[in-house]
């Protein structure tokens, strides 16, 4: 591991693109080394790499297998079953975050839209940044996440650990979640969800069987469950479908991205509605990435893509942490900023 996160830093200080990877429960690190600065981006996801898209769908790059250097590496799992870390106090924005929560709550009512899930930026002064140390912590802290460390000269940093896949996808059979609903972990205390909890998480996963049944010929949905995230828990629901021939990777992705889980239903209400009035650019916050058409340990021709969620951008000395929440009729403004606070704590768990 050492040998490549010393690699990356190299890489790094020559302003070449490069993500390294770990999927989650694995043992592994991947590395993809662009050997040139151009800005590739996908055109038909035929193409076979690693990408990188944002929420507004307008881009979507690519670092390309055919222009990079593949590393693969172990690294060893330290077991630390603690969900003490300190808590860093910081309600700045609470009061403007709550009334946009308010704002959504009210078009919902309205008869607007069903569910929206809106977001907020906080920015966090981080000083002698070494992203391989972050990589590093991000290893050992999240083991069931998807956790990366992506670079490119022309877009920027980011670097996250998250809980949700968007899709696998091996030819015509389809494997994606629909994740939704959040409280803290709690030790030696049953696990309850509320009716709005549960109902947010019905929304996403209707959304998807709605829309996947049309372009699939088999379709199979399990039963809700709850997923621990690092010290955050979720609702779950696995789905599994096989396409008909018709169709492809393509379509799927223009189907399901944005999910209700990072946007709302229906979607272009919702996503008109977030581009309105949050007041700021999501970037590559709630896109997707990973890989396309390439398990690069198995150099099986899969893909594996992930919504990028609990991420953050390192802009000099500043990490822009990205938080949302789903607020549906029932939300509590003031409960919807509590939840984004504590999903903050993933990535400023890793910077102290």
């Amino acid at each position: 591991m050492i040998d490549l996160l010393s690699f990356a830093k190299k890489h790094f200080e020559k302003k070449l693109p490069f993500v390294v990877f770990s999927k989650p429960n694995l043992d592994k690190i991947v590395g993809l080394f662009q050997k040139n600065d151009e800005l590739y981006s996908v055109e038909n996801f035929e193409e076979s790499g690693f990408v990188f898209a944002s929420f507004d769908g307008n881009r979507q790059v690519l670092i390309p297998e055919n222009q990079s250097e593949i590393k693969i590496t172990d690294f060893v799992f330290e077991e630390n079953n603690s969900n003490n870390f300190p808590v860093l106090e910081n309600e700045k924005g609470k009061e403007a975050f709550e009334n946009l929560v308010q704002k959504g709550i009210d078009a919902i009512r309205n008869g607007s839209f069903q569910k929206v899930v809106l977001s907020r930026k906080e920015i966090v002064a981080i000083e002698d940044f070494d992203f391989a140390v972050i990589f590093e912590r991000l290893l050992q802290t999240y083991p069931t996440a998807f956790k990366y460390c992506w670079f490119h000269p022309k877009v920027g940093m980011w670097i996250g650990a998250t809980p949700e896949q968007l899709l696998k996808s091996d030819g015509l059979k389809i494997n994606t979640v629909a994740l939704a609903g959040t409280q803290k972990v709690e030790e030696n205390k049953d696990v309850i969800w509320g009716e709005k909890e549960i109902e947010e998480q019905e929304f996403v996963t209707d959304f998807i069987v709605d829309n996947l049944k049309d372009i699939a010929s088999e379709l199979s949905i399990s039963k809700p469950y709850t997923l621990k995230a690092g010290a955050i828990l979720h609702i779950k629901t696995d789905i599994e479908a096989v396409l008909k021939p018709e169709n492809n990777l393509k379509k799927v992705l223009e189907i399901l991205h944005p999910t209700p889980a990072v946007c709302g239903l229906p979607k272009p209400v919702s996503r008109e509605f977030i581009l309105r009035n949050e007041g700021y650019d999501r970037e590559f916050y709630s896109g997707f990435l990973g890989e396309l058409n390439k398990a690069f340990v198995t150099s099986e021709t899969k893909s594996d893509l992930f919504v990028n969620l609990r991420c953050m951008q390192v802009k000099e000395n500043e990490a822009h942490l990205y938080i949302g929440c789903g607020v549906t009729k029932d939300s509590v403004p003031e409960k919807e900023f509590v939840e984004t606070a504590n999903k903050a704590l993933t990535m400023k768990r890793i910077l102290l």
